[in-house]
C-alpha cells in the first residue's frame, strides 16, 4: 500500500467518523428527503418492469380499459373516486380508442398510477414555502415509511396520499387573493374525489388549520372552499350511487376499513419485532458507545433480520397490501399535524393553544441521542421494505409465468361450467398467495399473447364477480381491440354468475 492511498484511507475512515459523530437535523432531513424521492422513482421503475399494474384489482382495471369499459364495469359504482378515474383511467382508455393499442394504454396507466407520489412530492416542494419547507420533509417520511406497505396494489388512497401533502402545502402557503382560493379549491376538491377515506385528510388539513386560529385568512379559505366541495361530493355520490350488486360489498368494505386484524399481517410484526430489537439494543449500547449505538444497534438488528431472512421465513407481503391502505388513512393526517405544528413554533404564529415541540428533535441544536435513534430505526425499516418488496416482485413474476402457461394450455376443468376455462387451483399454494380470485380470469387474458388466451383461469372459491352478463353482452357486441373470442371466454363466466 503506497503512502498516498494509505493517507486516503485514513481521510476516508475520518470523514465517515465525522459523519457518524455529527449526525444532526439537517443530515437527517436530507436522508428522508433522498428515502422518499427514492422510493417514487422506484414505484415507477419497479412497478412498470414488473407490470403490477396487472395485481390485484389491477387486472380487472386493466382489462376495462383494453376493452374500453371501465366506467360501466366498475367506475360508476364509485363516483366517489372521480378524481383517480380521470387522473389514471380515462387518459390510459383514451388511448386505445384513438391508437387500438391496449398494451400501451396499460403501460400508461402504469405509469400515472406509479408516478402519483413522485408527483405528489414535487408538487409539495414547489407550495411549500415554509423556510425549510418542514412540509415537504414530512411528505417524504410519509411516503418513504407507508407508501411500500401499499406498493403494487392499485388503491385510490395511493392517489390519496399523493394528493393530500400539496393540499396541505397549498392550504397554508398559497392561500391568498382569488387565485389562491381557486387553487385551494381545485386541490380540495381533487382530493375528496380520490377515495372516501380522503375525507380524513380534509379533516386533518382543516386541524392543521385551527393550529393557526380559526379566523385567520387560510383558514376561512380552506372552509370557503370546503363549503363548495362537499356539497359538490354529495351531489354525485347521489347521483351516481353504487348498483345493487356493488352496495352491499362496499358497505362491508366500509366497515372492514378499520378493523384493527388488518395489521395482523407478517409485515407488520416484522417491523414491529425489528424496531422493537433495535430500541432495545440502541438503549443498552448508549451508555457505552454515545456517538456509535445507532450503527451497532442497527448491525445486530440486521444479522437478526439476515437469519430470520434465511432460515425462518415462509411469509409473503402480497394481498396485505391492499388492506395496508388503513395505515395510509391513519398515520399521514398525524404526520402532516405534527408537520404543522413544528411550523408553527418556528413561524411564530398567534396559537389559540400551547403547541407542545412534539419533533424539536428534528432540529441540529436537539438532542442527538434521539436523532441517531430516529435514523437507525428509518434505516431498519427501510431494510425491511426493500427486501419484502424485491421477495414480492419475484413472486409475482413467477405467479405471472405460471398463469399466462394455465392460459394457453390444454387441459380444461368441465366442472366449471365451460370446457374452455382452467382452475387456478392448479396453481401451487406458494404462489396462490398472490392472486386475487375476483380478478383471475382478467389477469389471464391481459397475460396471454395478444390478448388471447385459449383458457380463462378461474377461481372456483370467488364469491365477487366483476362484470354483469348484461355489461359483457353489450362489450361483446361492441367494436373494441380485444378480439371478440376474448371478450366471449368473459362473457360466459358473467352469465354463469351474475345477470345483472
Amino acid at each position: 500500500m503506497t503512502a498516498s492511498s494509505s493517507h486516503r484511507d485514513v481521510l476516508r475512515h475520518a470523514l465517515w467518523a465525522d459523519a457518524i459523530n455529527h449526525l444532526d437535523g439537517d443530515l437527517l432531513r436530507t436522508i428522508v428527503v433522498a428515502a422518499g424521492l427514492s422510493w417514487s422513482a422506484v414505484f415507477v421503475a419497479i412497478g412498470l418492469r414488473y407490470e403490477l399494474q396487472l395485481f390485484g384489482d389491477g387486472s380487472i382495471f386493466c382489462y376495462s380499459i383494453a376493452v374500453e369499459d371501465a366506467w360501466a364495469v366498475h367506475w360508476h359504482n364509485i363516483s366517489g373516486r372521480l378524481f383517480t378515474y380521470f387522473f389514471s383511467i380515462l387518459p390510459a382508455e383514451t388511448y386505445v380508442e384513438l391508437t387500438k393499442d391496449a398494451h400501451g394504454a396499460i403501460f400508461l396507466y402504469g405509469v400515472l398510477h406509479f408516478a402519483a407520489p413522485l408527483l405528489g412530492l414535487l408538487a409539495t416542494w414547489a407550495a411549500d414555502r415554509s423556510k425549510d419547507r418542514t412540509i415537504f420533509v414530512y411528505a417524504c417520511l410519509s411516503t418513504a415509511v407507508l407508501a411500500p406497505l401499499v406498493f403494487g396494489f392499485p388503491t385510490e388512497m395511493w392517489i390519496a396520499h399523493a394528493i393530500f401533502w400539496p393540499a396541505l402545502a397549498i392550504s397554508h402557503y398559497r392561500s391568498s387573493g382569488i387565485g389562491g382560493f381557486a387553487l385551494v379549491f381545485t386541490v380540495l376538491l381533487a382530493l375528496a374525489f380520490t377515495h372516501e377515506g380522503a375525507l380524513v385528510f380534509v379533516a386533518a388539513i382543516l386541524t392543521t388549520l385551527a393550529i393557526r386560529g380559526i379566523g385567520n385568512a387560510p383558514s376561512l379559505k380552506f372552509i370557503g372552499a370546503l363549503s363548495i366541495v362537499m356539497p359538490i361530493w354529495l351531489f354525485v355520490k347521489l347521483t351516481f350511487p353504487p348498483d345493487s350488486y356493488y352496495a352491499p360489498v362496499f358497505v362491508r368494505s366500509a366497515l372492514y376499513f378499520f378493523d384493527a386484524t388488518i395489521f395482523e399481517t407478517d409485515l407488520v410484526l416484522l417491523v414491529f419485532g425489528a424496531l422493537t430489537t433495535y430500541l432495545i439494543a440502541f438503549i443498552l449500547l448508549w451508555r457505552r458507545t454515545h456517538s456509535k449505538a445507532w450503527l451497532y444497534a442497527s448491525l445486530i438488528v440486521t444479522i437478526e433480520l439476515a437469519v430470520y431472512w434465511l432460515w425462518f421465513d415462509h411469509g409473503l407481503h402480497a394481498t396485505n397490501r391492499y388492506y395496508m391502505r388503513t395505515a395510509l388513512v391513519i398515520v399521514a393526517p398525524v404526520l402532516g399535524v405534527l408537520a404543522v405544528a413544528r411550523r408553527s413554533d418556528a413561524e411564530q404564529w398567534r396559537l389559540p393553544f400551547k403547541v407542545p415541540r412534539l419533533m424539536g428533535f428534528i432540529n441540529a441544536d436537539k438532542g442527538r441521542g434521539a436523532i441517531q435513534a430516529v435514523f437507525g430505526m428509518f434505516c431498519v425499516i427501510t431494510l425491511v421494505y426493500a427486501v419484502e418488496t424485491s421477495k414480492f416482485v419475484v413472486a409475482w413474476n413467477e405467479y405471472k409465468t405460471v398463469v399466462r402457461a394455465l392460459a394457453m394450455g390444454t387441459e380444461p376443468d368441465p366442472n366449471l361450467g365451460d370446457l374452455r376455462f382452467v382452475s387456478s387451483t392448479r396453481i401451487d399454494a406458494s404462489l396462490e398467495r398472490l392472486s386475487w380470485n375476483s380478478t383471475t380470469p382478467y389477469l389471464s387474458v391481459l397475460l396471454a399473447p395478444g390478448f388471447a388466451p385459449a383458457r380463462l383461469v378461474v377461481d372456483p372459491a370467488s364469491n365477487y364477480f366483476w362484470f354483469s352478463c348484461e355489461t359483457a353482452k353489450e362489450n361483446l357486441d361492441a367494436d373494441r381491440t380485444v378480439s371478440k373470442e376474448s371478450r366471449e371466454l368473459v362473457r360466459i363466466y358473467a352469465c354463469l354468475h351474475r345477470y345483472q
